[in-house]
């Protein structure tokens, strides 16, 4: 038997929901005893979900979760479990309360029926999900406890980019293992950052490092699990699975000395290095997870037969199952046949159900009670149709997803109260290049697993357009999306200026106008629906402009 065995366990939590987080939890120490674990390591604020936002503001919320996890050490004790050290992370209230929060970040040790030990991480803030720097108050000192002989050392989240502060205390503490709870959000690209921090830390500190990670989705943010274990020289000896709930028990003999236990708990299927795979798991699971914990029990979409209903319906089925997704084909005077024919292509291939809700009478309607032309009558449709699916919706008591993608919220391409009516959004945080690299990746996946692809090439490869007037492209009114993208990466993601793009080598007018079109957008984009983010900004979370605003 080795000094320790360690389980560091991924959970998925529902924020607000203590009692069932907490059920799970006990379900996952028993496991992890039943294998050999006397150390079990959960992720931050497991006990009640994250971010808590505005619940970090009320007592009786903190204190229930403070509560439930001395109730916790108890129910552990009285079924047998208490021999085993129990690392857990919740909220906790804070000795001096400010203005804006009563809440700390707790990482607490239980253990024989009792919370032996805590570390708090100064005031959690209420307003969104802590990130690597911004919100950061460190802790007044670091948490080191003996275990078997082993000095434990206990870190929170941002701890760990910290060059400062209780990290700085690790190796001076001759530390032989570090503890990091987290609650680290899906990024693109985020988990090779994960590696590289982690190892780093291991080696400057002298110290092996467990760091546990959440997974599921709540809201608009997506946690992907990939927990990590590193020896003290830096290498990487097990990684959890991505976007799934994980075990992974360890049998720790030194700092040097560690290995991955072969146990039924390890799934040994680690993070799978395709950006594209992450990319399409996170927002499946950020779709099921708010459909789930929201008590939804299925989902209708508009199909067009373009790209990104395409998309946005494989992602649905993916998460979801066919049984549960619902597909609407509402075609206009200015649909063409293929849009129509590769709408009901995709939802056979999809295996999902399809109905067709014409919309020329409403249009006709309103035209001869209201007279409109141009834009006006453009729009009309597009809200004809969103008041068709907030019916169905209404009626049968689907959530409506709205399969607008980023390149289109970023420069106001698209219809308030039309097209962008629903209650989420799977591709928000996706740039239109990406939908289309998407949609190839996921027929290739298919494919590689003997399956048919999902997504018609007729979708992939036709040149996208509203259909809302004879002919109409979306090049008509925009730049080609390989360019319009580029400027909004490095416009918006990498606050590049409108003068430093020109003197890069974009035309002037191009540039000028996409800047103009991201301005006025703002107020559409303040109003839409909510969309998992996959990427460092989202319109939604990360990206804060005055909508009233002059400057230029």
């Amino acid at each position: 038997m080795p000094n320790l065995r360690l389980a560091i366990v991924q959970t998925n939590p529902t924020v607000g929901d203590i009692a069932n987080n907490l059920n799970r939890c006990f379900e996952q120490v028993a496991e992890a005893a039943s294998a050999g674990a006397n150390i079990v390591l959960f992720a931050e604020m497991v006990v009640t979900g994250y971010p808590i936002e505005d619940l970090a503001t009320r007592s009786a919320f903190v204190i229930q979760a403070q509560d439930a996890v001395s109730d916790f050490a108890k129910r552990l004790d009285a079924a047998g479990l208490g021999a085993v050290t129990v690392v857990i992370g919740h909220p906790a209230l804070a000795a001096q309360p400010n203005n804006w929060a009563i809440a700390h970040n707790r990482a607490s040790v239980l253990r024989h029926g009792r919370i032996l030990h805590s570390y708090d991480k100064h005031h959690l803030p209420n307003y969104g999900v802590f990130d690597e720097f911004r919100n950061f108050v460190p802790a007044d000192d670091l948490l080191t406890f003996e275990l078997e002989g082993n000095r434990i050392s206990v870190v929170i989240c941002e701890d760990i980019w910290q060059t400062g502060g209780p990290v700085a205390q690790i190796s001076q503490r001759a530390t032989d293992l570090t503890l990091v709870l987290n609650g680290s959000p899906f990024e693109s690209d985020k988990d090779d950052r994960r590696v590289s921090l982690v190892s780093a830390l291991a080696q400057a500190t002298n110290s092996a490092v467990a760091y546990c990670n959440l997974v599921g989705g709540q809201d608009d943010l997506v946690f992907d699990g990939d927990s990590l274990f590193a020896t003290a020289n830096g290498a990487i000896v097990a990684r959890g699975r991505q976007f799934d709930e994980d075990v992974l028990l360890i049998d720790f003999e030194s700092k040097n000395q560690a290995a991955l236990t072969d146990s039924p708990l390890n799934k040994r299927s680690a993070t799978n290095l395709d950006n594209r795979w992450q990319i399409w798991n996170a927002i499946v699971t950020g779709l099921r997870d708010y459909v789930e914990k929201n008590g939804f029990k299925s989902v209708v979409l508009g199909l067009s037969g373009g790209i990104d209903s395409a998309v946005c319906a494989a992602i649905a089925t993916d998460a979801l199952g066919p049984l549960r997704v619902f597909g609407v084909s509402m075609p206009s005077d200015y649909s063409s046949d293929h849009s129509k024919s590769d709408a009901h292509d995709l939802a056979d291939r999809l295996g999902i159900d399809i109905r067709e809700v014409a919309i020329s009478q409403g249009v006709e309607l309103f035209d001869s009670q209201l007279g409109l032309t141009g834009l006006a009558e453009e729009n009309l449709q597009a809200r004809l149709r969103g008041l068709i699916l907030m019916s169905l919706s209404n009626k049968e008591g689907h959530l409506v997803l709205t399969t607008g993608n980023k390149t289109e919220l970023a420069v106001g391409y698209s219809t308030i109260y039309g097209d962008s009516v629903g209650g989420f959004a799977p591709i928000k945080d996706v740039a239109k290049t990406l939908v289309w690299e998407l949609a190839r990746w996921r027929n290739e996946f298919a494919i590689s697993q003997g399956q048919p692809p999902p997504i018609s090439e007729n979708s992939i490869l036709k040149p996208p357009s509203a259909e809302l007037r004879p002919g109409q492209l979306d090049q008509d009114s925009l730049p080609e999306y390989d360019v319009l993208d580029e400027i909004l990466e490095l416009y918006i993601e990498q606050r590049v200026s409108e003068a430093d793009l020109i003197a890069r080598g974009f035309e002037q007018e191009v540039v000028q106008r996409v800047v103009h079109l991201v301005s006025i957008a703002e107020w559409k984009r303040r109003q839409g629906a909510i969309g998992p983010k996959i990427s460092s900004m989202s319109y939604g979370r990360d990206r804060r402009m005055p909508i009233t605003n002059k400057f230029k």
